[in-house]
């Protein structure tokens, strides 16, 4: 009964556009034409680019630019443009068109050779083969207008720039997906807790996510409709693709615990499913009739690309659904994180990474074991839940937060590691990282910048797919990695204090 509604990446486009100008005549814009379809054809070629690459022809003039660039607005499934200038586009004639563009835009910086034929060079290869100029000229006007944009350099026969490109392309999805987000709050966020709250209106402006709230009597309606034939179906599932506790099953003494489970997992998807939501929060301090926290449903949702947020954390949800869309594909998942205590031996720091129930079996490869378990908060019936060790191996953990006049994203290299020893007692999914560059500067940074104390994690992306999401969405990142030192951490803080206020204008 698990469904993914994590896309499949290869039914998105990107648009490769070229420019030139009339100037050289039809022989050289058929050469053009023919070349530019040839580096098109390089990228479609390239496992690491994980949408299609689709060849337009060659743009010429302001009104042909301009219409592309509407077109790609208008057009659903396409998720960014790249640009190149094969030989020179005087680039007044792009103004109206990058005015006019409003999904993330890649500059290629790229020639159709690889090497330079010095035999046989001469001024009509020199006329055809200008782009070491000619994207100068395009990368005058798109900084001349502060067009948001990555910009790649090399031949697409170079894999690193494929993969440059590919990274790219997983960040525009994720683009893609905060655009076209709908996320339900089941509830208010927890009593007087301060990173759960936000501004969403802004969000809406800023990513494009719809955030509103329904009635937890309106989720548990839909829990309490559902039939019994369908819970069995669930429950047997359940048995098939995890450690079932003995008590749990069919005939068990907990059994009647997993199958209202099974309820709440069917009922939340019915409605999330009803409204067309890719994202939620739950709030233990809000839950009606619900005779248990979800845990197990919500855990199972994660793992299918639903974002999720707990107490009301909405723009965790938000985070959780990108990383899960700009992953898909990649072995490993993404999910809600909280880093919960630590290992402070003495070069041996590590950090335990749970939350209550609610950590997306995604993280690992191993067959969780699901068990019942008291809660101890939230006053309800003892929720049921997955229990497993996030796999070993590299990851990244970013938390969003509101910092009243700009949206910030926090972002910190870590590796999962085995545990050091058994910890037969913990009854929730967890991981065990160690963060770069080290233990004391990644917490200190990380507090420094204020950073929320829920986050995602994602074993699929890298900071580098977090950084062009960033950019396409207006938002500010702290990167917390390997070359990171604490006085450096807190300069880039006040330089941004500055940067973002003043490019808020009056």
């Amino acid at each position: 009964m698990s469904r993914s509604i994590v896309p499949d990446l290869s039914t998105y486009e990107v648009w490769f556009l070229t420019g030139s100008q009339n100037l050289y005549g039809d022989e050289t814009l058929r050469q053009v034409a023919e070349q530019s379809k040839e580096v098109v054809a390089g990228l479609e070629s390239a496992a690491s680019i994980p949408v299609r690459v689709v060849w337009k022809p060659t743009l010429v003039d302001p009104a042909s630019i301009a219409r592309v660039m509407r077109e790609a607005n208008a057009a659903e499934h396409v998720i960014g443009v790249i640009t190149w200038m094969h030989t020179f586009s005087p680039a007044k004639m792009w103004i109206a068109g990058l005015d006019a563009l409003t999904k993330p835009l890649l500059h290629l910086h790229t020639q159709a050779n690889v090497e330079l034929p010095f035999a046989d060079i001469d001024f009509d290869f020199m006329n055809l083969n200008q782009a070491a100029h000619g994207d100068r000229e395009f990368g005058y006007i798109a900084s001349r207008l502060s067009v948001a944009r990555t910009t790649v350099v090399g031949h697409v026969s170079n894999p690193a720039v494929t993969e440059r490109i590919g990274v790219w392309a997983r960040a525009a999805a994720g683009r893609h997906a905060t655009q076209n987000l709908k996320l339900a709050r089941f509830g208010d966020n927890m009593r007087f807790v301060a990173v759960t709250e936000g501004d969403k209106t802004e969000a809406e402006l800023r990513f494009g996510v719809q955030v509103n709230t329904w009635g937890v009597t309106e989720l548990a309606d839909a829990v309490h409709a559902v039939a019994d034939s369908d819970v069995d179906a669930l429950v047997a599932e359940y048995a098939e693709l995890y450690d079932v506790e003995a008590a749990l099953l069919p005939g068990g003494e907990r059994a009647d615990s997993l199958r209202y489970g099974a309820a709440i997992e069917l009922g939340l998807r019915s409605f999330l499913e009803a409204g067309d939501f890719g994202a939620f929060t739950t709030s233990f301090e809000d839950l009606g009739t619900l005779r248990q926290l979800p845990g197990l449903a919500v855990q199972r949702l994660m793992a299918d690309g639903y974002g999720f947020g707990a107490e009301g954390d909405w723009k965790t949800a938000v985070m959780v659904r990108a990383a899960a869309v700009m992953g898909a594909g990649l072995p490993g998942g993404a999910s809600l994180m909280e880093d919960y205590t630590y290992h402070l031996v003495p070069g041996e720091e590590l950090i335990l990474g749970a939350h209550m129930l609610e950590v997306s079996p995604s993280l690992t490869s191993q067959t969780p074991r699901l068990e019942v378990h008291p809660l101890g908060i939230g006053g309800k019936e003892d929720p049921v839940r997955l229990v497993f060790t996030a796999d070993a191996g590299p990851a990244v953990v970013c938390a969003l937060s509101d910092m009243r006049d700009r949206f910030r994203l926090v972002a910190n290299v870590v590796e999962n590691v085995e545990l050091p020893a058994p910890m037969p007692k913990l009854p929730v999914g967890h991981a065990v990282w160690k963060p770069a560059p080290d233990f004391a500067t990644s917490a200190a940074a990380w507090l420094t910048a204020g950073a929320a104390h829920h986050t995602v994690m994602s074993t699929q992306i890298g900071v580098d797919v977090l950084r062009d999401f960033a950019a396409m969405s207006g938002v500010e990142l702290l990167v917390i990695d390997g070359e990171t030192t604490l006085p450096g951490f807190e300069q880039q803080l006040r330089s941004n204090a500055a940067y973002y206020r003043l490019a808020q204008g009056l």
